[in-house]
């Protein structure tokens, strides 16, 4: 990761990105982005220091913090959590600078905080990044969005109302290889799309070691249901966030199905679940995850008639794609025995065999992000410069909601619609009132 970088190699990624994105998905999707980028790259020796404050410092929060303190003119002065281990830890990252505080209420009222890193367990996110906002503060919420769909819109509407940014942790938006897919899909290289296609397996329990006993539910908030909504949120989101900016929508309806076949050791969430999203036009997303096989661990797979982009992988693969030069042909031909043969008897079908198209890379260079220190970049140049970037907040919003009408569809057995009061015009008019 980019924290590994020295502060040469971290400029040199910032400034490839920078031209790599330039007129691509990302910056048309959100085009004020470019002038962050510039900002990050070219920095001015008076450019103002943004001081953050991180509240919650578990495993996720020392991770983002790590990763904060290679971003330029940016300093963490607060840190907050009610674990002390954890915040004598955050405490000990900033090298004893950083003020530490057990209520997050405390922190908000520090004038010199100009934004909030929000890192705490999912039904967390919705009260205190209110309450950030409200206080005058600029947010940046882990995903996903929030627990209830409620809350969401909650969150949505204070944003509009305060003037705040509002950026939820999807890193996928700052990623190079779906930026570059995007754009390739968008220029029409693989037609229409037809169907998306993702998954994300692992093969562990989910579990982390608790010490002592007695915080049990709060150091594995992800199996329990009072905290978390499993697999949907805290791995199905980000996938979904891809979906919606691939097809530039939110789906009409999903319907799905979960359960625990395996990991059945008291907990409440799901260790599998699968569910199909339908989206306008009638292009289906197909998703599943389960966490006890890793064989084909995680991928987001985008298929139109002409060819398919493999988005985790950063690569294209074409339907018909060119044939060899001759003699390499002939020679393949040779190798695999394809020569066709004139059938006297049998069936007068070929299998459909997959593909051996090995596919070509869209970023034929080493990558030093999967964009998790990007988005942080764009955080801390947004606060610096106390400028909304447009359609940021919506993604995080549209990719919430969409997960967690998942997660009742696989709760539920139904199929869920979209309710027309979690249309984000809907939430906007709310905020006029």
């Amino acid at each position: 990761m980019s924290r590994d970088l020295p502060e040469s190699g971290r400029r040199e990624f910032l400034k490839t990105f920078s031209l790599m994105a330039g007129g691509t998905a990302l910056l048309s999707t959100f085009p004020s982005m470019a002038k962050l980028y510039a900002s990050s790259v070219n920095k001015s020796p008076s450019q103002p220091v943004v001081r953050l404050g991180v509240i919650g410092t578990g495993s996720r929060g020392q991770y983002l913090m790590q990763m904060l303190q290679n971003v330029p003119d940016t300093e963490i002065v607060a840190v907050c959590d009610d674990f002390k281990p954890h915040l004598d830890q955050a405490v000990a990252l900033t090298g004893g600078k950083a003020s530490p505080y057990s209520d997050y209420r405390r922190l908000l009222e520090r004038k010199d905080v100009e934004g909030v890193i929000i890192a705490v367990p999912l039904h967390l996110h919705a009260a205190i990044a209110i309450d950030a906002m409200k206080a005058g503060k600029h947010v940046f919420s882990e995903k996903s969005m929030a627990k209830t769909t409620d809350e969401c819109a909650s969150m949505l509407k204070v944003h509009y109302q305060t003037g705040k940014i509002l950026q939820i942790g999807h890193q996928r938006v700052f990623d190079i290889r779906f930026v570059r897919g995007v754009q390739w899909i968008r220029d029409g290289h693989i037609g229409p799309v037809t169907q998306i296609r993702a998954w994300w397996h692992r093969n562990n329990d989910w579990r982390r070691e608790v010490i002592p006993p007695s915080t049990e539910r709060r150091t594995n908030w992800r199996l329990y249901r009072e905290y978390s909504c499993g697999l949907m949120t805290e791995l199905a989101s980000h996938h979904l966030q891809v979906a919606n900016w691939v097809l530039d929508a939110h789906p009409v309806s999903v319907t799905g199905t979960g359960s625990i076949n395996y990991w059945k050791d008291g907990r409440e969430v799901f260790d599998n679940v699968a569910v199909i999203y339908t989206y306008p036009g009638g292009v289906q997303f197909i998703y599943d995850s389960v966490i006890s096989n890793k064989k084909y661990g995680l991928e987001v797979q985008v298929m139109g008639p002409l060819g398919t982009v493999e988005m985790e992988a950063g690569k294209y693969f074409l339907e018909n794609p060119p044939p060899a030069p001759g003699i390499v042909q002939l020679i393949n031909s040779i190798e695999k025995d394809l020569f066709e043969v004139v059938p006297v008897g049998g069936p007068s079908w070929v299998p459909e065999n997959p593909s051996e198209d090995k596919g070509t890379y869209f970023i034929n260079k080493i990558l030093y992000s999967d964009g998790s220190d990007m988005q942080l970049v764009a955080f801390a140049e947004a606060v610096r410069q106390n400028k909304i970037v447009p359609g940021l907040a919506e993604q995080g919003y549209l990719a919430g909601v969409a997960t967690l009408l998942g997660d009742e569809a696989t709760l539920t057995g139904k199929t869920i619609y979209w309710p027309s009061e979690l249309e984000v015009e809907a939430i906007k008019k709310t905020a006029e009132i």
